[in-house]
C-alpha cells in the first residue's frame, strides 16, 4: 500500500488501483472464479461529483440489431470487462480523488446478469508526480480514436488541424489561431501543458533566462514565446541536412526549413550571438529548455517531445520537468559545452560517464549525455536492467525496428524468450509493431486499417504523414522497489549514442515506473483492439463477442486461460492485482 497504489480484498476478490499520469490502472483478481462469472463492471466517481458513472465496453454478449463495430455502446454493468486489468483514461481529467466501484458480474442460466461481490476504493490523480521535484507529462496520442472523433463533432472543428508538411508549420499560425484552442489542449494533454507552462512562467519573471536545445521546431506558439524572451534566450537549433538529387540542401539546415526560418526570427529577437546552429557528429537531437536565474540553472524540461505540431498533438511523447539545481546544473553544463564546443563535446568528461543525483527522500536520478565514443556507456545499463528484470518489462521505442544491434536491442530480443511479463510498442517505418504478451507480433498499419478495418476505424483520421509512436523509454520491474525507468531523447541505438547530441535519464522509483508502465499499457491496448478488429474481418461479430458461461455456450469460460500456471495471461492477472 502506498499513496500511488490502493488495494482492496473481499471474498477472494482483489481490486488494486495504480496512479498514472492523469489516468488510473485497475487490476482485478479472483481466487476461485465461479462457473457463471462473466467479468467486471466498473463505475467511477469524479472529483466534485455526487453521481457515479459507468465505464463502457466496445463489445457485448449479443448483437441483435448491429454487429460489433468499435463504438463505445455498452455500459460494463451489461457488458462487463472480460479482462483482469483496465486503464481508465478520463476524457476530461479533473485533479483530485477518483472513486472506483468494481463489481463481479454473473450470468444465470436464463442469460440474465446479476451483481456479485463489490469493492470500492479511491485514489488521487493529482497531476504532479513528485511535488517540488519532478513532474511528468504525456501527450494524448489519440488523434486516431473515437474519443477524438467525438471531440471534433463537439467543437465543430474542420480538418486540417496540423500542417500537411512539417516545413509548412510556421505558416500555419493563422490556421492554428482560428481553431478552437481546446482541441490543442486536449491532444497535447499534460505534455503540452508542462511545456507551455515552463515558457510562460519564464516570460512572467524578468529575472529568468532560458537556454533551449531544439531539434524540430514548427509550432508557432512555441516560437512566439521564444521570441518574446528577447535577449533572455540562448538557443541551439539543429542544422543537420543532406543534398537531394537536384543538388538542393534539405533537412533542418535547408533554406526552406522551419528551423532555418525560426533561427532567423530568433536572431532578430535574441541577437545573432545568442543563436547557434549545429549538429554534433550527426544530429542535435536534444529537446530541452533550461531556466536560469543569475546564471544558475534552476529548472529543466527534457524528454522525447519535439517542439512541433506532430510532436505535441499527434505522437505519443513524454515531457519531464525537474525542479532541482543539481540536475538542472548538469543540463546547463551540457548546453554551455554544446554552445561553444559542439565538435569536441564527446571528449569532455561530461560525456564520458553517468552522473548520479541522489536528493534526500527523493528518487535517485542518473544522467548520461551523448555523443560519446563508446555507445555502450549509455546503452549497457539499459540492456542490463532488461536482462536482470524479474517481474516485468515495458517499452516504447521509436525506430526500434531500424536498430539491428546494440545492448538494448539484444536484451529485448532475449526478453521474448524469458518467462516474465512484457509489453512493447515500436514504430517501424510507418507500421506500429506490437509485441504481444505471448511473444507473437501484430503489425498495425494505419493505411491498411483505413482500407480494411470495419467502422468506425475506417473513417478515423490517421494523424497525417509521419510516425505516431515517438516515445523512447524502458521500464523494468515497475511494481518492485528496484523499479527503473530509462527515458529521454535518446533513441537507445548505438549510432545515435555515438553521433547525436542526446540525453538519457535513469530514474529509480516505483511511482515514476508505474506511470510509464501504465502509458505503455494504454498505447498497447488502444492499438491492439484495432489489430483484433482487422484480423477478425467478416467474422468480427462472432470472434469479438463477450463469452457466456460454459453451461450456456459449451465453450471454455473467458477466464480459464488466465489460470494456466506459468502462462503470460496468468502473469498478467497476478502482476497488476498484487
Amino acid at each position: 500500500m502506498s499513496d500511488y497504489t490502493v488495494t482492496g480484498t473481499k471474498d477472494g476478490f482483489t481490486l488494486k488501483l495504480w496512479r498514472g499520469e492523469r489516468m488510473c490502472l485497475l487490476g482485478f483478481d479472483v481466487v476461485d472464479p465461479e462457473p457463471d462469472f462473466v467479468g467486471f463492471a466498473v463505475e467511477y466517481l469524479e472529483p466534485g461529483d455526487a453521481a457515479w458513472k459507468c465505464l463502457h465496453n466496445r463489445i457485448a454478449f449479443d448483437y441483435p440489431a448491429q454487429p460489433v463495430n468499435g463504438y463505445r455502446n455498452w455500459p460494463t454493468l451489461v457488458a462487463p470487462l472480460q479482462k483482469f486489468r483496465w486503464v481508465h483514461f478520463p476524457w476530461e481529467v479533473r485533479p483530485g480523488i477518483y472513486g472506483y466501484r468494481v463489481t463481479k458480474m454473473h450470468m444465470r442460466g436464463n442469460g440474465t446478469l446479476v451483481k456479485g461481490t463489490c469493492i470500492e476504493r479511491s485514489i488521487s490523480l493529482e497531476p504532479v508526480t513528485w511535488p517540488g521535484f519532478l513532474d511528468i507529462g504525456f501527450t494524448r496520442n489519440f488523434a486516431s480514436s473515437q474519443a477524438f472523433q467525438a471531440k471534433l463533432d463537439q467543437w465543430h472543428v474542420q480538418q486540417p488541424i496540423i500542417p500537411a508538411l512539417a516545413d509548412e508549420g510556421l505558416d500555419f499560425a493563422d490556421a492554428r489561431a482560428a481553431q478552437n484552442p481546446e482541441i490543442y489542449k486536449w491532444l497535447g494533454f499534460e505534455g503540452a501543458a508542462l511545456l507551455f507552462e515552463f515558457l510562460d512562467e519564464a516570460l512572467a519573471d524578468p529575472e529568468i533566462q532560458v537556454d533551449a536545445m531544439i531539434y524540430d521546431l514548427n509550432e508557432p506558439e512555441i516560437l512566439r514565446r521564444l521570441e518574446a524572451l528577447g535577449r533572455r534566450l540562448r538557443v541551439i537549433i539543429d542544422d543537420s541536412s543532406k543534398t537531394n538529387d537536384d543538388g538542393v540542401k534539405v533537412g533542418h539546415g535547408g533554406a526552406e526549413s522551419c528551423e532555418t526560418a525560426a533561427a532567423e526570427r530568433l536572431r532578430a529577437s535574441a541577437g545573432a550571438d545568442h543563436v547557434h546552429r549545429g549538429h554534433f557528429g550527426g544530429l542535435q537531437h536534444n529537446k530541452v529548455f533550461i531556466a536560469r536565474r543569475g546564471g544558475q540553472a534552476r529548472r529543466v524540461l527534457a524528454g522525447s517531445t519535439n517542439f512541433t505540431f506532430r510532436g505535441l498533438y499527434i505522437q505519443a511523447n513524454n515531457v519531464l520537468v525537474f525542479n532541482n539545481r543539481e540536475i538542472s546544473g548538469l543540463f546547463g553544463e551540457m548546453f554551455d559545452l554544446a554552445f561553444d564546443h559542439m565538435r569536441t563535446f564527446r571528449k569532455d568528461p561530461l560525456a564520458r560517464k553517468w552522473h548520479a543525483v541522489t536528493p534526500d527522500g527523493l528518487p535517485p536520478i542518473h544522467l548520461c549525455f551523448s555523443p560519446h565514443s563508446d555507445p555502450d556507456l549509455a546503452l549497457a545499463p539499459v540492456g542490463g536492467a532488461i536482462d536482470q528484470a524479474s517481474s516485468s518489462v515495458f517499452y516504447a521505442i521509436a525506430f526500434l525496428g531500424q536498430t539491428t544491434k546494440g545492448p538494448v536491442r539484444a536484451a529485448l530480443d532475449r526478453l521474448m524468450d524469458r518467462p516474465l511479463f512484457s509489453y512493447g510498442v515500436s514504430d517501424k517505418r510507418g507500421q506500429l509493431e506490437l509485441r504481444k504478451p505471448n511473444g507473437s507480433k501484430g503489425l498495425v498499419d494505419f493505411k491498411y486499417l483505413a482500407k480494411r478495418a470495419p467502422e468506425p476505424f475506417r473513417t478515423e483520421w490517421s494523424g497525417g504523414r509521419g510516425i505516431n509512436i515517438h516515445h523512447k523509454f524502458v521500464v523494468t520491474d515497475f511494481n518492485l522497489p528496484s523499479a527503473r525507468v530509462f527515458t529521454g531523447s535518446s533513441n537507445l541505438a548505438p549510432s545515435g549514442e555515438k553521433n547525436n547530441g542526446d540525453h538519457l535519464i535513469m530514474i529509480q522509483d516505483p511511482r515514476v515506473a508505474t506511470a510509464y508502465a501504465i502509458e505503455a499499457l494504454r498505447m498497447f491496448d488502444h492499438l491492439h483492439f484495432r489489430v483484433a478488429m482487422s484480423e477478425a474481418g467478416e467474422d468480427a461479430p462472432t470472434r469479438l463477442a463477450l463469452k457466456k458461461p460454459e453451461a450456456l455456450s459449451g465453450e471454455p469460460a473467458w477466464f480459464e486461460a488466465s489460470y494456466v500456471p506459468g502462462s503470460q495471461r496468468a502473469r498478467d492477472r497476478v502482476l497488476f492485482s498484487s
